[in-house]
């Protein structure tokens, strides 16, 4: 689900904080501009060139008539190699902790087309959505999607892979990726070992308007949210108010910053506030629901009110006390579908209507699985001993299986782990040998790698106690066969001939129900 934003510098780029800019440190991690070729700065962030976190695709450059786009939509990397399953930047984590993934895109008419691409992205293993921006796109538009993923291994990758909807003369695209660090704190109600949360929507509400030296602005990001998450305005026909007391983001669930609570949407007293949100209607699916609240009068003892919150008719939380110290509240999986409407009822006999300063909403998504951590290293240094590996082999080996490497094949996951349980390379024009680690392979049933130019000796095969084939004819391969193979308790198939081995082993002669062609 995507969410759109201005693409123009001068309306997008007003900064609501730049003064103290400089004295909030950068967000962890990597914020990267696609296909530019050197830094670009934007309110005291640095974006870096891409060419560190992947090594395919094309630069384009967008096609709009003003020079006053946004400077990290200006580029991108598009990929247009058909035969790949997937588009992989890789990017270094610590394993087990939480982080913000978004990745953003402007069409631009970069190929000519006028018709913006619709692809798949996928995080790790997991298919995250389509991509389609072409509505964004004909509105002047940008569009943004967001996710909040644990790291499962010392790596996060970000894909990119052509769908059913691709057409054959487009190309997947992207213009920034951002992936930031975020505190173990946040989001801790969800399990995020086997879910994921695809961001919806998260928006202040009321009025974001600061002081008089500063025009109105359409989101809060950096400086004032450190973890670089973008707040978006509401406004409905509802009254809005000014809050007279600023919050403390650590007493807060999910540590929302103090501008997005800085202004509120409420109504008169003993009236019921109803809003619309999130704006847009939603797949039948579980949710998670993060609402912000607090009293916008002078601190007092007389500053609170009480009401009722409830969801699509629903009730979700009762008689909620409200002060000028600010509440959250939260529902982890909440079942949703269509329009959504917020209703608020208030108490009897309370001086004051009910009132609500900010919202998030996130998609909660399954994970698919991950590669067995062995099979996945073993996997790695495959493709480092090959010369020409196929050119989608990166991010997960397996996973989404039909974004799978190109000739790799695994098993069903159990317990949400996959394993290798296939190689078929046949006839690709392979060069360089096999990594020593192959052998750990140790779930794969079959290795065809015949019709290459591989070179080398044979690595120790003995830990394969599923293999049952093993083609690795007309190669290069030289040295002595291993014995061990003989010794495999499933092996039934060897192709040796046209290498330059020196001999075949009696054991392989000898072993009965064993073929070999040496």
């Amino acid at each position: 689900m995507s969410i759109s934003i201005f693409i123009i510098w001068i309306l997008c780029c007003v900064p609501l904080s730049l003064i103290h800019a400089q004295d909030v440190p950068a967000p962890r991690g990597f914020l990267v501009s696609c296909g530019s070729t050197e830094s670009i700065n934007i309110n005291g962030l640095k974006y870096i060139p891409d060419q560190s976190f992947i090594s395919i695709g094309n630069i384009g450059s967008v096609k709009n008539k003003t020079n006053q786009i946004f400077p990290i939509l200006s580029k991108l990397r598009y990929f247009p190699d058909k035969a790949s399953r997937k588009s992989c930047y890789t990017f270094q984590a610590t394993k087990g902790s939480k982080y913000l993934v978004r990745t953003t895109y402007y069409y631009g008419n970069f190929d000519g087309r006028n018709k913006a691409p619709e692809f798949d992205q996928i995080i790790d293993g997991t298919t995250w959505g389509s991509v389609n921006t072409t509505e964004d796109y004909v509105n002047g538009l940008a569009s943004y999607y967001e996710i909040i993923v644990m790291a499962q291994s010392t790596v996060i990758s970000v894909c990119l892979a052509r769908n059913q909807h691709t057409s054959g003369d487009s190309s997947p695209f992207i213009s920034a990726i951002e992936v930031m660090f975020l505190d173990h704190s946040l989001y801790k109600s969800v399990d995020l070992q086997k879910y994921a949360l695809s961001t919806v929507a998260r928006h202040t509400f009321g009025n974001l308007k600061d002081d008089k030296h500063r025009k109105e602005a359409s989101f809060i990001s950096y400086p004032d949210d450190t973890f670089h998450r973008m707040w978006q305005q509401f406004k409905d026909s509802n009254p809005t108010v000014k809050c007279q007391s600023n919050i403390t983001p650590s007493d807060f669930w999910n540590m929302p910053p103090k501008k997005a609570l800085n202004s509120a949407i409420t109504t008169s007293r003993g009236k019921t506030l109803r809003i619309q949100w999130p704006p847009t209607t939603l797949p039948g699916n579980y949710y998670h629901i993060s609402l912000y609240f607090q009293d916008n009068r002078t601190p007092s003892p007389y500053s609170w009110r009480v009401f009722n919150v409830s969801i699509n008719g629903d009730t979700f939380y009762p008689k909620l006390n409200v002060t000028t110290a600010g509440v959250n509240v939260y529902a982890t999986k909440w079942p949703l579908s269509g329009q959504t409407q917020i209703t608020l009822v208030p108490d009897n006999g309370i001086p004051v209507g009910p009132i609500i300063n900010a919202a998030e909403i996130y998609l909660i998504l399954p994970i698919a699985g991950r590669t067995n951590s062995r099979d996945v290293a073993a996997m790695e240094d495959l493709d480092r001993s090959l010369n020409n590996p196929p050119a989608d082999w990166n991010g997960d080996p397996c996973l989404p299986p039909q974004n799978s490497w190109t000739g790799v094949t695994c098993s069903q996951p159990v317990d949400l782990l996959v394993r290798v349980s296939s190689l078929n390379l046949t006839g690709l024009g392979l060069t360089g040998s096999l990594s020593t680690t192959i052998g750990n392979l140790s779930a794969i049933s079959h290795i065809w790698l015949g019709n290459n130019k591989l070179s080398g000796s044979l690595p120790d095969l003995s830990s394969m106690k599923m293999l049952e084939t093993l083609h690795l004819e007309n190669n290069q391969f030289e040295g002595t066969i291993p014995e061990s193979l003989a010794n495999l308790p499933r092996i039934r198939e060897i192709y040796l001939q046209n290498n330059k081995f020196k001999s075949i082993p009696e054991s392989l002669r000898n072993r009965q129900g064993l073929k070999v062609l040496f």
